[in-house]
């Protein structure tokens, strides 16, 4: 007797149709799993026929064959174990045939047919949910992500045998309700807490309006990372699409359980610089997302960034660029979305004391030359704001902060995205002005010629790229949304000038921090 039933797996973050198909043949007892399965899926038989045994059923003495169609796409994780349990019961006659109509099954199975908890629930619920599935049986520990679209139903049966039962009763018992939050929790941080830094405080709220990539440069224990960690506070809540596209990267990689994002917080990710090029930008023969997917919607934070090696952190230019990563193997092309805003964390020199006025440092100019090329001019300009966040004296540290709430700031964050968001309208995948085309942002924005003038004296001396002094117009426009205004004015172009790199191999203060002076 042959059975087919309905499941899914993942490319990318989207789910395909599965359609798994069971032939149980007379002839000498033995599995055969089919489809381009991979490790995992072909192990599901030990699983499946203990689980079947120790729930009660039977597996006849026969020539078992598994198809998991389409045959040409290759198969992996364990969410065929539920399908495949469900096949050998409706072909072995165990179990009605239409027992299995208009429903998708997915979920891994212990030994004993208990339903145990797969990777990517939400993004085969979006799934069912679009090709006209009535119910979706899944593990409980998979329902509150799986909720999050409403409109679907679900079942989430304990056991093997708790499913079989409800089919052969005609009604399979819907899921309880889980009610997600999308509002985030700021708790434990908060920029009231950080004494001083006003400067660095001022161009991580720009950053966040904007969307700017920033990095960090100062010397050890000036308060880098601990403004880095205060960032997430001041970026705007997450949307239900946006949630719901974070929270599906994360479950696709196997990590929802370990992060905060089901709580509606938007991803902070830290990778340390000993990671990998596949681990930051994704990779593997069987495609995962990195750390730069991990981050969509959210902060990617490089502490160190000088360390990391210097083919891992040009692996990031395309992905800053374009906002996704597509990563191709032979047998196919996955894409993820990586639309992140990155800070970098930096000392001044090898020994970190260039910048600090109680410490001496004693780096020569061919070890700052050194220690600067970690990073290539490229990566350097797409990075729209380069920030120096000097050492706070040690009296200070006892004052209390009267700086700004992440609160406050979020709200005047708030605000200016909703200007963009009206600027940019419909355009896909343009939410702020870090994402605009620079020549459409160019030509749309409103500048006074005095600024105008400012900027390109500017791009002149300071030898700005096409792109550099689109991303100075880009942090100039921010700072005008931040104060409301329309027209950028010289006294905002002045600001993002600021923002713009020191030149290559120059130790902080030096030639650029004059040159930028004078403009």
């Amino acid at each position: 007797m042959l059975a087919a039933v309905r499941s899914a797996a993942l490319v990318g973050i989207d789910a395909y149709d599965v359609i798994v198909e069971v032939d149980a043949a007379q002839g000498l007892p033995q599995w055969t799993i089919v489809g381009l399965a991979a490790s995992a899926v072909k192990e599901s038989r030990e699983r499946v026929g203990a689980a079947l045994v120790n729930s009660g059923f039977t597996v006849p003495p026969r020539r078992i064959t598994v198809n998991l169609a389409p045959a040409d796409v290759r198969k992996e994780g364990t969410a065929f174990d539920l399908p495949i349990a469900i096949g050998i019961l409706v072909a072995t006659g165990q179990l009605e045939a239409g027992a299995a109509e208009k429903r998708m099954f997915v979920g891994e199975l212990g030994l004993d047919g208990g339903l145990r908890p797969m990777r990517g629930a939400l993004s085969i619920a979006r799934h069912a949910l679009r090709t006209g599935i009535s119910t979706l049986v899944l593990p409980t520990p998979n329902v509150a992500e799986a909720a999050r679209v409403s409109a679907l139903r679900l079942s989430s049966p304990l056991a093997l045998s708790d499913l079989v039962r409800e089919l052969r009763a005609g009604a399979l018992t819907p899921a309880s309700e889980v009610n997600g939050s999308l509002e985030a929790s700021t708790e434990g941080t908060d920029f009231a807490d950080v004494v001083g830094q006003e400067a660095a405080k001022r161009a991580l709220e720009v950053a966040a309006a904007g969307g700017h990539n920033v990095l960090l440069i100062g010397p050890p224990g000036a308060g880098k990372t601990m403004l880095a960690r205060r960032m997430p506070t001041i970026l705007p809540s997450l949307g239900e699409d946006e949630a719901l596209e974070v929270i599906a990267i994360h479950s696709v990689a196997g990590v929802l359980g370990r992060s905060n994002v089901s709580a509606g917080m938007r991803p902070f990710r830290a990778p340390h610089h000993s990671i990998s090029s596949a681990g930051l930008i994704g990779g593997g023969s069987m495609p995962r997302p990195g750390e730069v997917s991990l981050a969509h919607h959210g902060v990617l934070f490089l502490d160190e960034m000088l360390e990391f090696p210097r083919h891992v952190l040009d692996g990031l230019r395309q992905p800053m660029e374009d906002g996704r990563v597509v990563i191709a193997r032979a047998s196919q092309a996955v894409s993820y979305p990586a639309r992140f805003t990155l800070i970098g964390a930096s000392n001044p020199c090898p020994c970190g004391r260039a910048a600090d006025p109680g410490g001496v440092c004693n780096c020569s100019a061919s070890d700052i030359e050194r220690y600067n090329a970690r990073i290539s001019g490229p990566l350097a300009d797409r990075i729209d704001m380069h920030v120096t966040v000097g050492a706070v004296a040690l009296r200070d540290l006892s004052c209390v902060s009267n700086g700004d709430s992440s609160a406050s700031i979020r709200s005047r964050v708030e605000r200016a995205r909703a200007t963009q968001r009206k600027r940019f309208g419909r355009k896909p995948g343009v939410s702020c002005n870090a994402y605009a085309i620079g020549r459409w942002l160019d030509a749309n924005t409103p500048v006074h010629a005095e600024a105008r003038t400012l900027l390109q004296v500017a791009a002149e001396r300071l030898g700005l790229s096409a792109r550099g002094y689109h991303r100075v117009l880009k942090v100039a426009r921010t700072i005008a949304d931040l104060e409301n205004v329309t027209e950028v004015v010289p006294a905002h172009v002045a600001e993002a000038l600021r923002y713009r790199p020191l030149v290559r191999n120059e130790p902080i203060g030096g030639h650029a921090a004059s040159t930028q002076a004078e403009i």
